[in-house]
């Protein structure tokens, strides 16, 4: 399960609205196949692993991270591949929430006679799964909130200067946390100010992220989806209903890297789910500009609240990805 966890990962940020399965089927302790789901979310992981493994699926036991699809749409449901494949065992880590399965693909392998066993490595198929839970059972994406800052929190001088605060192995870790993502997103005044691309470079040929915009006002003219961009949003309003909207849409997953008033915005509205604070060695002082706005919270018990997952160092600067508690 380990290892298909690995595999789901490959697909983050290219599969929505469809989540990132990893599968692999094992006979008579050999890997025999392998998958993922693929770009757009087609074909399953499920569908990839069969037809790698061919004959030797027949006995054979499939690890998959999430609970195998029990409807028909643009394909066959994969309960029913994995049966007709010839699988014996099928392990799970999640139960899919989604209602067109929800139970119904292990039901459909354990009346096909398939031994099931359910919630092996849940939580951590749980955490990776987040956009996809999170845009099922609430009906919005997961947030990343990303900030690059001096060690004193400054993203900016006070000229408004910031180009460059980390270094060249920061700012390509940020290419791939974009390329993991559905959706980049920004605020209508970093849009107008920087015109920034907010695209994914340095990973060769990929599936470009959606750029969406905050913003009520008119848009500069940022770089158009033929010049090798993904499509670009703009949205408006309270930021409650401007992620359901998106969560409708289909992303699952969107990194969203500023500026301040947008980053207080999400904070205060409870809807960060992972931050990852890239800090660089240098002191802006307090004429800077702020990483986050005014939160307007009156006792320290209010403020939003993180858990440190993870440190990295990229150069000279330091990556660490708290999550919400």
């Amino acid at each position: 399960m380990a290892h298909a966890l690995c595999l789901s990962q490959r697909g983050l940020g290219n599969t929505w609205p469809n989540p990132a399965v990893g599968c692999v089927i094992v006979r008579d302790g050999r890997v025999v196949g392998r998958g993922w789901t693929q770009p757009g979310g087609r074909p399953h992981a499920e569908r990839m692993a069969l037809d790698q493994a061919g004959d030797a699926a027949s006995g054979a036991t499939a690890y998959v991270t999430l609970e195998p699809c029990a409807h028909h749409g643009r394909t066959p449901p994969c309960a029913d591949a994995l049966i007709a494949g010839g699988i014996v065992r099928v392990v799970t880590a999640l139960t899919d929430p989604d209602p067109r399965t929800a139970g119904q693909g292990h039901a459909k392998l354990r009346a096909g006679g398939v031994a099931v066993k359910e919630g092996v490595l849940s939580d951590q198929a749980a955490f990776l799964q987040r956009g996809f839970l999170k845009r099922i059972t609430e009906g919005m994406p997961m947030v990343t909130l990303k900030l690059a800052t001096s060690l004193d929190g400054r993203i900016a001088t006070a000229s408004g200067e910031s180009q460059w605060i980390t270094g060249p192995r920061a700012r390509h870790h940020v290419h791939l946390m974009r390329k993991r993502h559905d959706a980049v997103m920004v605020g209508g005044g970093t849009a107008r100010a920087d015109l920034p691309s907010l695209n994914v470079r340095g990973f060769g040929s990929v599936r470009q992220p959606v750029r969406i915009v905050v913003s009520s006002q008119a848009l500069p003219a940022l770089p158009t989806e033929d010049d090798a961009h993904g499509p670009l949003w703009q949205v408006s309003g309270d930021l409650h209903e401007v992620m359901r909207e998106l969560g409708g849409r289909g992303l699952t997953r969107i990194f969203c890297e500023g500026g301040g008033g947008l980053a207080a915005g999400l904070l205060s509205a409870g809807l960060v789910d992972d931050l990852l604070l890239y800090s660089a060695g240098m002191v802006l002082g307090a004429e800077g500009r702020p990483a986050i706005g005014g939160l307007d919270f009156g006792q320290l018990a209010d403020a939003p609240r993180f858990a440190l997952r993870r440190s990295l160092r990229l150069g000279d600067d330091l990556c660490q990805h708290w999550a919400r508690h």
